[in-house]
């Protein structure tokens, strides 16, 4: 077999992977798909994006600014911190890596389930890794119980809101968890990658002079669908900021995705569009996938955790009955704690959103015949 091809039995760590499910489950590689994997706003990018980029088709022959002061200038206004409090990244998963790094070779705690890239990160500069269990249903964290389970952790990564949960820790339980690992020498990573789906109030930049041990993580591949373009930035102190910079690569951010930066947070036209979307479809598409009668986990992102009402192997064999429905949905193989029995939804537009439930009701029934192997 060629090294390219993955094995018949290989289970894709993200979402957007159609190729080696469709191997899995013995379907044609052709298959038309629709993708609810990957944790995607519908409505981007923004429809000025092409004709921009075109107009800017020049600057690939230039090098990006190395302090991206353009950049992180316009993040800091944004975000209402200084540019000394920003690093741009290529995407939210350098960011990740950064922070990792800035720890390398001492024992780290990861909020799990959670993103797998945080223990490939920590993994890659030598921490040691202990996770630290969220218990399904609900998935909710306990700051006192949760630092006493710490150990010797010098850094603790969290998403928030998480994913694959899409559940949000509230401020007052963050607040408390922010003062627990303060007083302990734990510095506190938090991957805001999908805070643009939640309240602006609930995002934690207004902390960052309060906690010097806090470092957040952002993307704006989520709420711009740009994951080909990878753009995303850490906040932190600025000796944090700048410590991270050693480790970064020289122009790791090509010059269009800096560029792009500016102008991306400036549309509020764009902003107001997705937020409408938001409020109309995650109520709704959370009410829907209930009156099926699959278990939801109560959203605060652009996703849903759900299961099967006869439980793990059930859900396990939805899978495969929405694919052969034409539908790719987020396997949780390798989430700990979740381990095949749940199943990850992404909210797309109301089309599809009502298109989706159908399959499920289809798959759901044919699972409940015993039909799916």
């Amino acid at each position: 077999m060629s090294p390219d091809v993955p094995p018949s039995n290989h289970w894709p760590l993200h979402g957007g992977e159609a190729a080696p499910l469709l191997a899995r489950f013995g379907l044609p590689a052709d298959t038309p798909l629709r993708d609810v994997s990957a944790n995607l706003n519908p409505l981007g990018p923004p429809e000025w994006l092409p004709e921009w980029l075109a107009e800017r088709a020049a600057d690939l022959g230039r090098y990006p600014d190395p302090d991206y002061a353009a950049a992180r200038a316009a993040i800091a206004a944004h975000e209402g911190v200084t540019r000394e409090q920003v690093r741009l990244t290529n995407g939210g998963a350098e960011a990740i890596y950064l922070a990792a790094a800035l720890h390398a070779g001492r024992p780290a705690a990861i909020l799990e389930p959670g993103f797998a890239e945080y223990r490939r990160a920590c993994v890659a500069h030598g921490l040691p890794v202990q996770g630290l269990p969220l218990a399904a249903p609900d998935f909710a964290l306990d700051p006192e119980a949760l630092v006493a389970g710490l150990g010797e952790a010098e850094v603790l990564f969290m998403g928030r809101p998480n994913n694959p949960t899409a559940t949000l820790v509230p401020r007052p339980v963050m607040e408390r968890l922010l003062e627990l690992t303060a007083a302990r020498g734990c510095t506190l990573v938090v991957d805001e990658a999908f805070i643009d789906f939640v309240d602006d109030a609930e995002r934690l930049t207004p902390w960052l002079e309060r906690f010097e041990h806090l470092i957040l993580l952002r993307s704006l591949t989520k709420w711009f669908t740009l994951p080909g373009l990878r753009l995303g930035y850490l906040l932190a102190a600025p000796a944090r900021v700048a410590a991270a910079g050693a480790f970064q690569p020289a122009w790791s951010v090509n010059q269009l995705a800096a560029d792009l930066v500016a102008p991306l947070l400036a549309d509020r036209d764009f902003d107001a569009r997705a937020r409408a979307w938001l409020a109309a479809e995650r109520p709704a598409m959370q009410a829907a996938l209930s009156d099926l009668g699959l278990r939801v986990v109560p959203s605060r992102a652009n996703f849903f955790l759900v299961r099967h009402p006869q439980g793990a192997a059930a859900t396990a064999r939805l899978l495969p009955a929405l694919l052969r429905r034409g539908w790719l949905a987020r396997h949780t193989q390798g989430f700990a704690g979740l381990d095949g029995g749940w199943l990850r939804l992404a909210l797309r537009s109301a089309e599809e959103n009502r298109a989706l439930c159908q399959a499920l009701a289809a798959a759901m029934a044919e699972v409940d015949r015993g039909e799916t192997p």
